[in-house]
C-alpha cells in the first residue's frame, strides 16, 4: 500500500488535500480508503496519479467501482455507534475522521441504495444528522 493526495476545493473554496492509501495497479492505484473530503472518488476506484518530488499526486479517475460514498456529520454523540451499526446491518462500510461527529460510508454496488437513502433521509428530517452525497455511483431514480 502507497499513500496518494487528493487535490480539491473545500467548501470555502481553499485549496485543500487528502491522503488515501492505495494499491498499485499496472501504472494506476486502486483506493483503499473511504474518503472523507475530496468529493467525487469512493472506494476502490482506480486513479491515475503523478510523482511530484517522490510524492504521488491524483490527476484522474480511471475506473470507477461503482460505490457511492455518502458523509455524515452528527448532531449528537450519543446515537453515532447505534447508527452505524444499523448502516453496518444494511451492508454498508465506514471511518470515523479526525471530526468525531464525521463519518464516511461505502455503499457498495450490490447493496439497494434506495433502503440506505430512505434511512439517512428519515434521520436528517428528525434532525439526528446531515448528510452529504460526496460520491454518487448507484441510480437514485
Amino acid at each position: 500500500m502507497e499513500k496518494i493526495t487528493f487535490e480539491y476545493n473545500d467548501l470555502e473554496e481553499q485549496y485543500a488535500l487528502e491522503s488515501a492509501w492505495a494499491e498499485k495497479v499496472g501504472d494506476n492505484y486502486k483506493l483503499d480508503n473511504i474518503l472523507f473530503y475530496a468529493p467525487g472518488y469512493s472506494l476502490g476506484d482506480i486513479v491515475k496519479v503523478e510523482d511530484r518530488n517522490g510524492e504521488l499526486f491524483v490527476t484522474g479517475l480511471v475506473e470507477e467501482s461503482g460505490h457511492t460514498t455518502v458523509r455524515i456529520i452528527f448532531y449528537e454523540d450519543e446515537i453515532i455507534n447505534t447508527t452505524m451499526i444499523q448502516l453496518e446491518g444494511m451492508g454498508c462500510r465506514w471511518e470515523g475522521s479526525n471530526i468525531p461527529t464525521l463519518m464516511s460510508v461505502d455503499i457498495a454496488p450490490e447493496i439497494d441504495y434506495a433502503l440506505i437513502r430512505r434511512f439517512l433521509d428519515e434521520g436528517e428530517e428528525k434532525d439526528l444528522w446531515s448528510y452529504e452525497e460526496s460520491c454518487l455511483a448507484h441510480d437514485i431514480d
